[in-house]
């Protein structure tokens, strides 16, 4: 995000439509990521990656000189308003950071400062690549990835797949799409990495059933929280969500 803007944004999303195959009824949301966070903390580190669409804007939240492992957080969709400074972005790397590991945030291609234009997650697998790559080589540690919503659609297909990341979080995950594109979970049933799945009980994009099923179908080990009263922002729940993440992290990463 260009430093200039202001902290506060606020982009209106056009209108959605659930999908009457998945037995919803037919609703109209105004659809809004809600206010970023920038943070002001001196360890964070300002850089930009060279992904195949061009350079991709990133912040490096520092981790603690004996850290165990490095972890990679994805925002979600760039198209309504999603960046690298989303409050759900920013909570997931708090809670990260708070186990000493660096955490990368960055902004998919044509967000913010990141060159290119928007892939349909397409390319944007790619930038995820990317940003893995940059990781393993800046501090040659296991790795942990988070996504948000679009970041963890896109992320997870990647990060499953990749040798070099020991344990998944997908946060808000979006089984019901906002936009025409609909996201295909099934890869996660070859995924024998330790899996967090968290979402909210009023999530629009994830309702309780579908999750659930999508939950049981996965492989060990794994687990499923579900924030009472949270929507698919979190708001009002980001410490709930926050302290899912510590305590998952906690029973499961090992050095």
């Amino acid at each position: 995000m260009n430093a200039t803007r202001s902290m506060r944004t606020r982009i209106t999303q056009k209108a959605w439509t659930s999908r009457p195959s998945l037995g919803a009824a037919t609703v109209f949301r105004l659809f809004v990521y809600p206010e970023n966070v920038i943070s002001t903390n001196t360890a964070v580190r300002s850089l930009f990656l060279e992904g195949s669409a061009g350079r991709l804007e990133a912040l490096l939240n520092g981790g603690s000189e004996d850290a165990t492992h490095a972890a990679l957080v994805c925002h979600p969709h760039p198209l309504y308003g999603g960046s690298l400074h989303n409050k759900v972005v920013f909570h997931a790397m708090k809670a990260l950071n708070s186990f000493g590991f660096p955490v990368l945030r960055f902004n998919f291609r044509g967000t913010g400062l990141s060159q290119g234009e928007h892939d349909s997650g397409i390319g944007e697998l790619d930038d995820v690549r990317t940003a893995l790559d940059w990781l393993d080589r800046e501090f040659r540690l296991p790795l942990v990835f988070a996504g948000f919503s679009f970041g963890a659609a896109v992320g997870l297909r990647v990060a499953s797949a990749d040798a070099r990341v020991k344990a998944v979080i997908g946060l808000g995950i979006p089984i019901v799409p906002a936009d025409e594109q609909i996201y295909d979970f099934e890869f996660l049933k070859a995924c024998g990495k330790p899996k967090l799945l968290v979402s909210g009980a009023r999530d629009q994009f994830g309702p309780r059933k579908l999750l659930e099923g999508l939950h049981a179908a996965l492989p060990e080990p794994k687990k499923l929280v579900i924030i009472e009263g949270a929507d698919h922002f979190f708001a009002g729940r980001l410490k709930e969500l926050r302290e899912a993440i510590q305590s998952w992290m906690g029973e499961t990463v090992r050095p």
